[in-house]
């Protein structure tokens, strides 16, 4: 049963999250610092007012394996950022974010010594190649514009100088991620579930590096301030519309954060792994919809794909099988 909650939390937060950081997101691009602070900001206090008890409970796994958890996740924030920042493709950049399925994979054969059925590996490739079309085809709908701008030589040759530099460090951002995803599994293993303490530690210990970012913060807040005002419904309170925006981006966050934990205690990191990547591409459809952003014959095409490797992953042919069987069952019984 918590699974299946923690699947729902999941896809109710995220994807309506996914409106409002849209909403921020049009209006302000470079908002991402104080959205993030805001997040981070909030669960941190809501776990140490419920889950700390105002820091007099001690924690169940030793602060040290936290610090190790948030460094990689740290690692890989600020790698994908370096990714980023070095101009690469966002296409390419969404493609490489989009093979955390495999790289978990590959990962759990090597360190946990895992191994699959042939359904559960054709399950991940087409999951992969599903979310590759769409993110891929979405993500050169919105750069093709921008990208038709290159043209001195020098430029080019730099441009693929750095975009060598680029790949290595995304390649490195997703083999950590998905070791972070394991090392959580190993530890819940070794110590038991704590979803709520790890939800509470992993955003409360970052938070003093968001003092190198104050100042851009600071920036956003006073441009929030300056947004035009809106009549909150229900509550009758006007506020900047920006700041309502920021507020129900860190509930939804909440609430779609406090599922991923609930899953990295109850199943097994690639089982989290599908799930995450499954609400990134409802998410991406969502988003696609809601905001009346063109659907082509490709993003079909790898709904498809994601629909039948989901099927496939989840082996739902065989439960089916299973409970048409059992009546038979307990007829001979």
């Amino acid at each position: 049963m918590r699974p299946a909650f923690a699947v729902g939390l999941v896809f109710a937060g995220c994807c309506s999250n996914v409106i409002f950081l849209e909403l921020l997101a049009r209006k302000h691009p470079g908002c991402g610092n104080i959205v993030t602070f805001a997040q981070f900001l909030f669960i941190a206090v809501e776990g140490f007012l419920f889950e700390a008890d105002l820091g007099r409970k001690r924690p169940a796994i030793p602060i040290r394996y936290y610090a190790v958890m948030v460094t990689m996740f740290f690692t890989v924030s600020v790698v994908n950022n370096y990714a980023l920042n070095l101009n690469i493709a966002m296409p390419l950049h969404m493609i490489f974010r989009s093979g955390s399925l495999i790289a978990n994979m590959i990962l759990g054969i090597i360190i946990l010594k895992k191994r699959y059925s042939i359904f559960k590996y054709t399950s991940i490739a087409l999951v992969s190649v599903g979310i590759f079309i769409c993110t891929f085809m979405s993500a050169k709908q919105v750069t093709s514009q921008s990208s038709s701008s290159e043209n001195d030589g020098f430029q080019a040759f730099l441009r693929w100088l750095l975009g060598k530099y680029s790949i290595g460090a995304l390649t490195f951002a997703l083999l950590m991620s998905a070791r972070m995803g394991i090392f959580q599994e190993t530890l819940y293993k070794q110590f038991g579930k704590h979803s709520k303490e790890a939800l509470f530690y992993n955003h409360a210990l970052p938070l003093p590096g968001f003092v190198f970012l104050a100042s851009d913060i600071y920036d956003h807040a006073v441009l929030f301030n300056k947004s035009e005002l809106y009549q909150v419904p229900f509550v009758g309170v006007t506020v900047p519309i920006m700041w309502f925006y920021l507020l129900m981006n860190v509930v939804t966050q909440y609430v779609c954060i406090r599922g991923v934990f609930i899953l990295t205690t109850e199943c097994a990191s690639l089982t989290v792994t599908l799930v995450v990547t499954l609400r990134k591409f409802v998410s991406l459809i969502f988003s696609i919809l809601y905001f009346q952003n063109p659907f082509t014959l490709w993003h079909w095409l790898g709904t498809l794909f994601v629909f039948i490797g989901t099927l496939m992953y989840t082996e739902v042919w065989n439960n089916i099988g299973t409970t048409k069987s059992q009546p038979q069952k307990d007829k001979k019984n």
